[in-house]
């Protein structure tokens, strides 16, 4: 019993030293959380809680969504490089904060590579325009809406869910591409800028596509373009900005799922298990196609891969727009 005792404690021991739980890595979480950086009810807080709901019981006995709005998304990415590196902390976050903010600030208090593990693609989809009730009706195209901006420069702006963000720059390039100065007007995430725009403070929106669907039918919100090289399939019958004129205004973007920078291998095997399995089910998938969401799954090798490759791609598109966060 004396030399079994001693074993066990050398076990003890050893492990304690290594980090890891006596119960073994692969036991089930009893809480986890996905941190979103964008208010409730969106596109990212949809993903995040269609996932999250199908993680519950297998990836952990809770999953929870936890938002943090603010600075863009920023805080939610911070939170996450200080939470735990045993899974049970996630972030879902778009491109934008990682791909262009090291392009648009100066200094981040994160680093888009080393502070977080990617863990798998969630979701693709086009950007979309939309003007509400403070455009007239008979502005149907975006050339329509950038002539009306120009006979009416006071009330030509436009709103996006984050500043520095691709729906940002989408509005700004179209704004260019009409030579009209187009103000931009950022919000703590889509939903908000849309409510805005349906209350007529503000008279457009760039914003994902899926954001836009819920009101389509109401009347207020008319969505005047889609962004990506073809027509989107959930609104088929909006034309491209490239159908109405504005050459080479091709753009998409996606959300993603990371874990904190420090994170094993097998934590971060388990998480995109997870996660892959969430996205390969019918109904998460007729879910997010609700929201105009496709979703799309990645190994995190090849997340790391698409995100240099954004990264490298907007480098010159946001040179040549010259903004900066403090712009």
């Amino acid at each position: 019993m004396r030399t079994s005792r001693r074993e066990l404690l050398h076990i003890a021991l050893a492990t304690a030293a290594a980090g890891l739980p006596l119960v073994g890595r692969t036991q089930t979480l009893d809480t986890a959380k996905i941190l979103t950086g964008f208010a409730a009810g969106g596109t990212v807080d949809t993903l995040a809680r269609r996932v999250a709901a199908h993680m519950n019981g297998s990836y952990a006995k809770a999953v929870v969504v936890d938002t943090r709005t603010g600075a863009g998304g920023q805080i939610a990415i911070t939170a996450l490089k200080t939470s735990p590196a045993d899974g049970s902390v996630l972030l879902v976050t778009p491109m934008s904060m990682l791909g262009i903010y090291p392009h648009t600030y100066k200094k981040l208090p994160y680093d888009p590579v080393a502070d977080l593990a990617p863990v798998s693609l969630g979701v693709v989809f086009d950007m979309g325009f939309a003007v509400g009730p403070q455009v007239p009706a008979t502005v149907k195209t975006v050339p329509e809406f950038l002539e009306w901006c120009k006979a009416h420069p006071t009330n030509a702006n436009f709103g996006s869910p984050a500043p520095g963000s691709v729906p940002h720059f989408v509005g700004e390039l179209i704004g260019r591409a009409g030579k009209v100065d187009l103000r931009h007007v950022g919000f703590r995430g889509s939903h908000p800028a849309i409510l805005d725009m349906m209350g007529g403070q503000i008279a457009a929106v760039s914003a994902p596509v899926g954001e836009f669907l819920p009101h389509l039918s109401g009347g207020k919100v008319r969505l005047l373009a889609t962004s990506g090289a073809a027509r989107n399939k959930f609104v088929p019958g909006t034309p491209t900005l490239v159908e109405q004129g504005l050459k080479d205004l091709v753009f998409g973007e996606w959300f993603a799922f990371y874990l904190p920078g420090k994170a094993a291998p097998d934590v971060v095997q388990k998480a995109h298990a997870a996660v892959r399995a969430a996205l390969a089910d019918k109904d998460v998938v007729s879910g997010l196609a609700a929201m105009g969401l496709e979703a799309q799954s990645s190994s995190p090798a090849e997340l790391a891969a698409l995100l240099k490759a954004d990264t490298e791609k907007w480098g010159p598109i946001v040179k040549a727009i010259g903004f900066t966060a403090e712009s």
